[in-house]
């Protein structure tokens, strides 16, 4: 009887796992958006909505639960905004990208996501290709910008940086400092704070006197060029 011996080519091949599929968190308080990005991101190849959140606080929640390689969300929610959503999301879980997607594209928002720790910045003006092709940059560890955003970055790199050194500043300045830079006006600082809205315009104007600026947006500036007030 012949023994049969079974080359390498003969063997049928081992079998082999899929490749992992992209799992996806989105947060956005506009049902709307969320139903486009959850049918666009599910019908693309290798992706899966894990979740989807209507605020910052429901988005960290879910990613702690789910612990996503995308976190897709808008930077002004309800319920907790979207920097403080980034933050609590990059240092509980570093492994999860984040990208923005908002319709806030002023310098303050950018600079203020980045430094959060956003690994990507859309605009909701951005086609369905450049969305998904954002989503798997980011979970591939790319910067991705949008155009409009890319050029504003690349301007801001370009300014001259204020190398003077911040003031001492106290712990309630500092927290201020981060409201403000967060895009919170008066009222919601004072609900925030439990303070009084004049209070609170007082205390405005004296970060700003301290600072040697003369308006809030120059603050942020300031604190953005020198150093983060956290």
């Amino acid at each position: 009887m012949l023994e049969h011996r079974v080359s390498l080519s003969e063997r049928p091949p081992a079998s082999r796992p899929g490749p992992a599929r992209l799992s996806v968190l989105v947060a956005d308080d506009h049902p709307g958006v969320v139903g486009h990005l959850r049918g666009l991101l599910t019908a693309a190849a290798g992706m899966t909505v894990v979740a989807e959140a209507a605020d910052g606080r429901e988005a960290i929640s879910l990613a702690l639960r789910h612990n996503p390689d995308v976190l897709v969300l808008d930077l002004r929610m309800s319920g907790g905004d979207g920097v403080e959503a980034i933050r609590a999301v990059r240092r509980a879980l570093p492994g999860t990208a984040v990208l923005v997607f908002t319709a806030c594209e002023d310098d303050e928002s950018v600079l203020t996501a980045m430094r959060a720790g956003a690994r990507g910045y859309l605009l909701k003006c951005a086609s369905d290709e450049d969305i998904v092709r954002a989503v798997r940059g980011v979970a591939a560890g790319e910067a991705i910008f949008g155009q409009n955003v890319a050029a504003r970055v690349l301007d801001l790199l370009a300014r001259p940086r204020d190398t003077r050194p911040l003031p001492s500043l106290t712990m309630r300045e500092r927290q201020l400092l981060d409201l403000l830079a967060a895009g919170h006006g008066n009222a919601a600082i004072a609900a925030r704070l439990r303070l009084a809205p004049k209070t609170v315009s007082n205390l405005v104007s004296a970060l700003q006197t301290k600072l040697g600026v003369t308006d809030r947006k120059a603050a942020i500036s300031r604190m953005r060029t020198v150093g983060d007030c956290r």
